[in-house]
C-alpha cells in the first residue's frame, strides 16, 4: 500500500509503499553530511523512492537539477510521483537504470553525488526479492558503485556515501583505485561510547591526501533500523 509521509522539512512530501524498502534513518544523515554549492548539478544514486535526493534538496535548494537514478522501475516511478507531488518537475529527473549502464551524456555531468548503497553481502535467501535489492549487494558491487561515480562526475566534484562501518578497508580501497581521494569522514553509533555500526565518507575526484575525521555522530536510532 503507497503511502503520502511528511518530510519534515517545510511542505515537502514523499510516497512510500509499506511493501517495498522503506527509507531509514540513515538516508537522513547522509543528506545532512554534505553542503550544496549554489547552481551545482546534484545525482542520487541507488535513489530508492528518492529520499536522499529530496532531503537533499529540501536543505539545500540553490542546486541547479537532482537526478534520481534507481534500477527498480516500481520504486522509480513512485520517485516520479513524489516530484510531481511536490512541483519539482524541471528540477528533478529520474532515471530507471542500472548504475553499470547509464548512459555517455552523462559522462562528467555532476559536481556531487550521493549514494546510500546495499551494504550487505549475499543472496536473496528468505528475503523478499525487491528489498533484497536493495540492501544486499546483487545488482552491484562496491567496485561497481565507485566506477560509476568516477565517470559520473566532473573533475573535482565530490562523492558522499554511507555505508557500513566494518567495510571501510574496502569502501577506501576501491575509492582510491578509482582516483576518488576520501577527505571528509564521519563514523556513527547507535549510542555514546558504543561502537560505530556505520561510516559516512566523502571523496574528491582527483583530490589530494588528507583526511579530516569527524567526531563520532550518536543516531539515537537503532543500527539495526539505521541499516
Amino acid at each position: 500500500m503507497q503511502v503520502i509521509e511528511s518530510l519534515g522539512i517545510g511542505n515537502y512530501r514523499i510516497i512510500q509503499d509499506t511493501e517495498l524498502y522503506r527509507f531509514t534513518s540513515d538516508s537522513v544523515l547522509l543528506s545532512r553530511f554534505v553542503r550544496a554549492v549554489r547552481g551545482e548539478a546534484v545525482a542520487d544514486f541507488c535513489a530508492g523512492s528518492g529520499i536522499v535526493g529530496l532531503h537533499f534538496y529540501a536543505e539545500n535548494a540553490n542546486v541547479s537539477r537532482v537526478v534520481l537514478f534507481e534500477l527498480q522501475e516500481e520504486l522509480a516511478r513512485m520517485s516520479e510521483r513524489t516530484i510531481a507531488l511536490n512541483g519539482l518537475e524541471g528540477k528533478f529527473f529520474v532515471e530507471n537504470v542500472a548504475l553499470q549502464e547509464i548512459g555517455g551524456s552523462y559522462n562528467e555531468a555532476f559536481s556531487l553525488i550521493l549514494c546510500n548503497p546495499p551494504y550487505a553481502r549475499g543472496g536473496f535467501e528468505n528475503a523478499d526479492e525487491n528489498k533484497a535489492r536493495c540492501k544486499k549487494e546483487i545488482t552491484l558491487t562496491l567496485e561497481e558503485l565507485c566506477l560509476a561515480a568516477r565517470r559520473c562526475l566532473k573533475y573535482g566534484g565530490r562523492f558522499a556515501l554511507i555505508h557500513r562501518a566494518d567495510r571501510l578497508a574496502e569502501i577506501c580501497y576501491h575509492l582510491r583505485a578509482c582516483a576518488l581521494e576520501p577527505k571528509r569522514m564521519q563514523f556513527v553509533a547507535g549510542r555514546e561510547g558504543a561502537k560505530p555500526y556505520a561510516v559516512l565518507v566523502m571523496a574528491v575526484k582527483g583530490g589530494r591526501p588528507g583526511l579530516d575525521i569527524l567526531p563520532t555522530l550518536v543516531n539515537q536510532k537503532s543500527p539495526k533500523e539505521a541499516l
